[in-house]
């Protein structure tokens, strides 16, 4: 078996969001898929040598939340409402969606991912009437070459004269099984299910699914939005069978009372954000601060490229600047003043998007921070950019002054996805031109 392939990033500040702390000036070295060593200097033979002197180097950004088959709508539901979305895109455009839509929505949404430097991908599909449409979603995130989760959904389109309407139906969980049998132990895999939840399910429903969860051994992820719940009960039931814990995870989470929040905290549950998305369409004010609260902390996703662009750096910055201003508009409401400092730091923030992330999914041990012996997920941002020097607190730069000119290199798993600024291995512009066929065929059939 020949050896594993060494690449020595040289000369980089390091920002690892672990114990070892940050280093002004430091190596890492990456043997294989893993992380081995990171030190203010290392000296290593036979290994292919990066310069990095310039560059911040940070841990692979996680996206916990996006609904990825949407690529080839970018932009198109901009200026919708939470109700409009419903109606105008799972309603109306999610319909006429064939498996090559998902493909290649799913491989240019996870190319797109890397370029900007996310390195793992909760995607959520939740358009997906077919096996068919469930392998070509995959399909397109194993083409991409990006970590992912894929999170197993259901379509939800109005239910026709005699027909069963989505919420009375549940989680189809022989497809889930079929899915994890056929990806059981991919190193860049895992699967999962985007169930209706409480909210949008009866209770039935939501017992049949959580159960389902438990017994095979994945994460259920969940929407919780902002206005009424179908069965209001549901989350009360769902506690008293014990069917809550750290593998549930709530998307948003607005109209859920602080009690309840408190509780689902104590009992290990996670929660994902999507702080743009939220304020644009009306859920509400993202629950960041409500968590706070608790000794909690939210992982972000992106949401929706129909809406918002797909950089993980820009929610950071967006949930940040968000909840600094709940906090600034409570200190003048009750003290009459500006507050002395700020309540949130640029660390937690960066944390939000690589540490909670894989806390969320599970994989605190192998991603979301730099560390010997994790998967060599990282990032490489130029900072002698005219952008962004001089840098004089690099977390500072990272969260608040990066975009996407700076992302030079990205690695996954011991693997470079993307080289001084250019993605490998990929040619780009037949895929564009697909996919932009695919979002002319979609609009246009609505009308659109």
């Amino acid at each position: 078996m020949p050896a594993a392939v060494r690449t020595l990033i040289r000369g980089a500040t390091i920002i690892t969001m672990d114990a070892q702390g940050d280093l002004p000036r430091g190596d890492l070295l990456v043997t294989g898929d893993r992380i081995t060593e990171i030190a203010p200097s290392l000296k290593v033979d036979e290994a292919q040598v990066v310069e990095a002197e310039g560059c911040i180097l940070i841990p692979g950004l996680i996206n916990a939340h996006m609904h990825t088959w949407q690529t080839a709508l970018r932009g198109l539901a901009a200026n919708w409402t939470l109700l409009e979305y419903f109606r105008k895109m799972h309603a109306g455009l999610a319909t006429v969606f064939e498996p090559e839509d998902l493909h290649i929505a799913t491989l240019v949404g996870g190319l797109n991912q890397l370029n900007c430097g996310t390195t793992t991908l909760a995607d959520w599909c939740h358009n997906n009437r077919t096996p068919q449409h469930n392998d070509a979603a995959i399909a397109g995130l194993q083409e991409s070459g990006i970590r992912a989760a894929f999170f197993h959904g259901t379509p939800k389109p109005d239910p026709k004269p005699g027909e069963t309407p989505f919420w009375e139906v549940p989680h189809p969980r022989a497809e889930i099984e079929r899915l994890l049998k056929k990806h059981q132990g991919e190193a860049l895999l895992s699967v999962h299910a985007a169930v209706l939840g409480p909210h949008y399910s009866t209770l039935d429903v939501a017992l049949h699914d959580f159960r389902m969860a438990r017994e095979l051994g994945i994460i259920a992820s969940l929407h919780q939005g902002g206005g009424p719940a179908r069965t209001p009960e549901g989350w009360e039931r769902l506690e008293a069978e014990g069917l809550l814990g750290p593998h549930i995870n709530i998307v948003h989470g607005h109209a859920l009372s602080d009690a309840q929040l408190q509780r689902f905290c104590a009992l290990g549950m996670s929660f994902s954000a999507a702080a743009e998305s939220e304020m644009t369409q009306g859920h509400g004010f993202p629950i960041t601060g409500r968590l706070r609260q608790f000794g909690k902390a939210p992982s972000l996703g992106v949401d929706l490229e129909s809406v918002i662009s797909g950089d993980m750096l820009s929610q950071a910055r967006v949930a940040l600047g968000m909840q600094r201003s709940l906090d600034n508009a409570a200190h003048r409401e009750t003290h009459g003043s500006i507050p002395l400092t700020s309540t949130v730091t640029t660390r937690e923030a960066l944390s939000w998007v690589t540490v909670e992330g894989a806390r969320m999914l599970g994989q605190l041990d192998r991603i979301g921070s730099l560390a010997a012996g994790k998967q060599a997920d990282l990032v490489l941002i130029r900072a002698d950019e005219l952008n962004m020097q001089p840098v004089h607190d690099a977390v500072n730069s990272v969260v608040l002054q990066t975009s996407l000119l700076n992302i030079d290199s990205v690695m996954v798993a011991g693997r470079w996805k993307k080289r001084q600024g250019r993605l490998l291995d990929v040619e780009l512009a037949p895929r564009l031109a697909a996919l932009r066929k695919s979002g002319v065929k979609i609009t246009e059939a609505l009308g659109l």
